[in-house]
This record gives structure tokens, sequence and C-alpha cells, in this order.
């Protein structure tokens, strides 16, 4: 793209640009993975460590689910920010400038409560209240490491955010619609291999725990500093592999058009309509599923099923690896199938189907004790959960060429909205009932939500290349 957003011609779409082949097209999607990658340590880490950090700074699940909302709202305005950039700046330069916004958020997050004490200090003794008069600083003191934390999430969602209009131009561009379900893949499975990661990286680091199951005072930094100093890194690769004008996208030819400029315009509107509608209920639908496991997973098994802190760091590396098989699995899958003459979207379609039916598991676990079943049960929800993107990924890849960040940037900004407003609301009925019931059911139902848009709202068509 130019800068002023406008096509920039380059070769047929899936030839790759230049002379690269399917070796580099894979290495880049390598490249994706390991962005996903760190993009789900640096998030994962506060998880992993959240009864250390709440029990350190005395915040309760309430407080934990308005740091989970401020990352979600803040990743809800960088997908929109970073959607409209994508379509208008070169991908080459902007993806390394986001690696290095989140990573560097991630290592101020190991400072978040000096951050915060900082920040207050630097108040006045006093505040105005509402009706005028003057009243003391002490809540507000009392919570600066809360607001310190809540600042760093913050600034993390708004650039992390960025990763997935950057990502997904990146597949839309180097492979063939057949392959992309593949590719979004590969790019997906990075989240689980982060998630896998993180909590080795983080009993590695941290020092043993005491009597009372719980992590010496400020032993919690060294997870965060280490976790985002990875990112930094990643930029090396980058430049060296991607050169500006691989990543150009070509306007449609003359025979092939988007899904929003069809033969009749006013036909092609409303497929544009449905398309849109389709995919904002899918993937609110699906994070609704994925948000909730990935933020209060670990603090359910530790709290409500009595493992220990090391119990559940090694639980949730195995969780994970399902969910990176189910991942990958499924791009192989449709890959496959299409290579045997299946249509595109009936083979996304089963693939999507049954990682639906294995989410629906999720309804036993509020009914199992802790337990070999119940692990068995959480494996194969994880593998359902992730499997349930790429096909996602690549059912947005077909509304627009050459607006793929703004598509992008709206779906993620619409879905973490949602998952956002769903992270404080079960943070309050878990303050409130004590129980995790209400947010296990809904993420085991909301995919089938998603599941019925596509069936019934989604409009036919035939392989055509988009």
């Amino acid at each position: 793209m130019s800068a002023g957003g406008h096509p920039l011609p380059s070769p047929l779409e899936g030839e790759g640009p230049g002379v690269r082949g399917n070796t580099w097209r894979y290495s880049v999607c390598g490249l994706l993975l390991l962005a996903t990658m760190l993009n789900y340590m640096d998030r994962q880490t506060l998880g992993q460590l959240a009864t250390t950090i709440q029990y350190e700074y005395h915040l309760d699940d309430e407080q934990y689910g308005g740091l989970e909302m401020g990352f979600g709202f803040a990743f809800a305005a960088g997908a929109i920010c970073f959607g409209l950039l994508a379509d208008r700046v070169s991908i080459h330069w902007l993806y390394p400038c986001v690696l290095i916004g989140w990573s560097l958020a991630g290592i101020a997050t190991a400072y978040a409560d000096q951050l915060g004490a900082a920040f207050v200090a630097h108040l006045p003794s006093q505040v105005h209240s509402h009706e005028g008069s003057l009243e003391p600083l002490g809540p507000l003191q009392s919570h600066a490491a809360y607001y310190g934390f809540l600042v760093c999430r913050i600034i993390l969602g708004f650039f992390e955010a960025g990763h997935w209009p950057c990502a997904l131009i990146t597949t839309q561009v180097i492979l063939t619609r057949k392959d992309r379900s593949f590719g979004n893949s590969i790019l997906q499975s990075g989240a689980a291999i982060g998630a896998i990661l993180t909590p080795i990286v983080i009993v590695s680091l941290l020092p043993g725990t005491d009597e009372a199951d719980r992590y010496p005072p400020g032993a919690w930094r060294a997870a965060f500093t280490a976790i985002g100093a990875l990112g930094l890194l990643w930029v090396v690769p980058w430049l060296t592999l991607v050169r500006g004008g691989d990543l150009q996208r070509r306007p449609p030819a003359a025979a092939e058009t988007d899904a929003s400029a069809a033969t009749s315009r006013s036909t092609g509107m409303v497929r544009f309509l449905l398309m849109l509608l389709t995919l904002v209920i899918v993937v609110i639908s699906i994070n609704l599923t994925w948000q909730f496991l990935r933020a209060w997973l670990p603090k359910f098994l530790e709290e409500r099923r009595g493992y220990s802190k090391r119990e559940v760091a090694w639980f949730i590396s195995a969780y994970y690896i399902a969910t990176d098989a189910g991942c990958i699995s499924v791009g192989i899958l449709v890959k496959w199938l299409a290579g045997r003459g299946w249509d595109v979207h009936r083979a996304r379609m089963l693939t999507f189907t049954l990682c639906t039916g294995l989410t629906l598991l999720a309804i036993a676990v509020v009914f199992l004790p802790a337990g070999p079943v119940l692990v068995g049960v959480l494996l194969l929800v994880g593998a359902g959960a992730l499997g349930l993107f790429p096909n996602h990924y690549s059912f947005s890849q077909e509304v627009s060429r050459t607006h793929q960040g703004k598509v992008t940037g709206t779906l993620g900004t619409i879905a973490w909205i949602a998952s956002s407003l769903m992270q404080w609301l079960i943070g309050n009925d878990i303050k409130e009932t004590r129980s995790y019931a209400t947010g296990i059911i809904m993420a085991g139902v909301a995919p089938v939500v998603a599941l019925a848009a596509l069936v019934t709202l989604w409009p036919r068509r035939r392989d055509a290349a988009v």
C-alpha cells in the first residue's frame, strides 16, 4: 500500500512476492507464530501470577476483573487504530513498532507498584469531591499499586492489538485461499505455545513457594522483565526476512471483486453486511469462551479445585499443548480436505462444528471434582476453543482484499469491548457468589451461537479466489 492507502500492484495472490516460494511463505508464518507467542506470554503473565499479586497488594476479584477490563478496552481501541494504520502504512515497519510497544509495556509492569506510587505522590494531598468539598486522598493512595498495574495493562493491551491486523494482512497476501486456514492455524498456535511457556518461565525464574504456597514478596517482577525483553529480539529476524515490498497488496482483477462490490452493487452491499454481521457474532462468541478460560482458569483450579500453584502451572502448560493441537489440526484438516476436492467453505464449517462440540464439554466442568476426568475434559475444551480461530480469521479474509486492516480492527474492537465487559461482570459474579459456574457455562455455550450465525447468515459462494 502507498502512504495514501492506494493499493500497489503486486504478483498474483498466492504466488508470493517476486520469486518467493513456499519455504519463505511458511518461514514468515513461523515468525507470525513467534509474534503471537510473545503476545500471549506478555498477556498471560498476570493471569499466572494473579493470586500472588492480589495477596501482596490486597486486590480483590473485582479489581482483578477491572485489570482485565482495562486491558480489553485498551485492546479494543488499539484494534481500530492499528487496523486503520495497517491499511495505510507499510506492515514492514508497523509490525516491529507494535512488538516494541507491547514489550516495553510488559517490562514496565514489573515496576507497576512503584509507578502507581510515583503517580499518586505527585497528586495533591486532598481532592475535590463531587459536591465541591475537599476530601483526603487516602483511598487512592491505598490502591496506588492497582492503578500502576492498570496503566501498564492498558498500554500493553493497546499495542498488542496491532498484532492482528498486521498478521492477517500478511497471511492474506502471501497465501492462497485454500492455504489460509493452515497459515492462520500456524499463526494462532503461537497463543498456545506462549501460554505453555509462560508458566515454565515463571516456575524457572521464581524461587520456591513457602508453606502457605506463596512466592516471596516482589519475586514476581523477574517474570515480567524477562518475558518483555524477549519481544524486543523478534524485530531482528522480521527485518531480516521480510522486505518492504513483500507485503504490497494488489487491487482486485477485473474478474475478481471484494465481497462488498459484487456484480450488482445492491447485491454486493447485502452480501457485505451479512458477512460483517456474521463475523461480529462469531468473533464475540468465540472470544468470550477463549478470554474467560485464559483469565480465570488458573484461579478456578487453584481456588475451587484445590490445586497448588505449581500443579496449576504445569496443568496450564498441558492445557495449552492441547489448544495448540486443536488449532494446528484444524488448519491441517481444512488443507487436506480442500486438496481432495472439498469446497473450502464446507471444510471450514466441518472443522468449526467439531470444535464447537468440544467446547460444549465445559458445562461438565461445573460438576466435576479435581481429578483425571476434570483434566481430560479441560484439555478437550481447550482444543476446541483455540481451534475455532483459524477458520474465523479465514472467513474475515473473504470480506475485503484491500481493507483487511479495517475489517480486522473493527472486529477486534467489538470483540474486546464485549469480552472486557464480560471480565468485569464475571469478576463481580465470582466476588458475590464465590462460584465460577456462570462463566464456565457461558464459555461452553457461546460458540454454539457463532456456529448458528455461520449456518444461517453467511452468504453461499463457490471457491472463487478472494
